[in-house]
């Protein structure tokens, strides 16, 4: 097994012993929705005693139609993220579009992701990597899981070293994406940790019209495929309902599927690790 660096993120470490999971919702559909799903998340996470990272989007601006729901904006996303925070002492995950939004970000949130399609915006991810919060980069759909070295090295030069790999599938002919578990192992050949988005992963982009559609039933099993590889987390959306989920409802796992879901990885992440 590679030896990775490990990141630290209040209280929790990428790169251990442990497998890590980051969960929640695609975006932000009401400050209820959001605390009470966070709310569930951790109570699970300490009842299995494993590292949980909460995620939820303020504004989803890659969005396949005008008329899809983005989100509640910067300010009240961040609110409530930062209530999330203040209640729950969880740490907190959330994805920027501009460089501007960094700063903000960085106030309230302890991981700033670049999108998989913006990861080759060096504005951005020099601005991202510039607040010194750590940075989830998720692979683009459309590069070689090598060629994120040259990611890597915008965001190192601004000092920061605190990064993470995701990857969320390579896109595979028209609206299908095709999760490579190789590409798990070359990233961590990189040196630094790397989280298997399993949601994402199942996305067929744009494949119901105005929205994206996706094979949900499938993230279970690719996630445990990522485990055996001795990946450092797991990265999943869920809802409580996904049929009434407003971003991505075809691809989130429901939330009363994660109990049986998280130990049977950390089983599969402890024979491997």
């Amino acid at each position: 097994m590679v030896k990775v660096r490990q990141i630290k993120v209040k209280g929790l470490v990428f790169g251990g012993k442990r497998l890590v999971f980051i969960a929640g919702p695609c975006v932000i559909e009401s400050a209820a929705g959001a605390i009470g799903l966070a709310a569930k998340l951790v109570r699970l996470a300490r009842e299995l005693d494993v590292p949980l990272v909460f995620k939820a989007s303020f504004d989803k601006a890659n969005r396949t139609s005008a008329d899809a729901y983005r989100g509640p904006g910067l300010d009240e996303g961040l609110a409530i993220l930062r209530e999330v925070r203040d209640r729950f002492d969880v740490p907190i995950l959330t994805d920027v579009h501009e460089p501007w939004q960094a700063e903000r970000a960085a106030r309230v949130v302890d991981i700033i992701q670049i999108p998989a399609f913006l990861c080759r915006q060096t504005d951005l991810v020099t601005a991202v990597a510039a607040t010194g919060k750590t940075v989830n980069v998720k692979k683009g759909q459309f590069m070689a899981p090598e060629d994120m070295v040259n990611v890597i090295e915008k965001i190192t030069r601004t000092g920061n070293g605190r990064v993470i790999l995701t990857e969320r599938g390579a896109s595979f002919g028209y609206r299908n994406l095709v999760a490579d578990m190789r590409s798990l192992l070359i990233m961590r050949e990189l040196g630094y940790p790397v989280v298997f988005d399993a949601t994402h992963s199942v996305q067929r982009p744009g494949g119901c019209g105005k929205m994206s559609g996706g094979d949900g039933r499938w993230a279970p099993s690719l996630a445990r495929a990522a485990a055996a590889t001795g990946v450092d987390g797991i990265f999943m959306e869920t809802h409580v309902n996904p049929a009434e989920a407003l971003s991505d409802k075809a691809n989130a796992v429901a939330f009363g599927e994660l109990k049986r879901l998280w130990k049977t990885l950390g089983a599969i992440h402890g024979l491997v690790r």
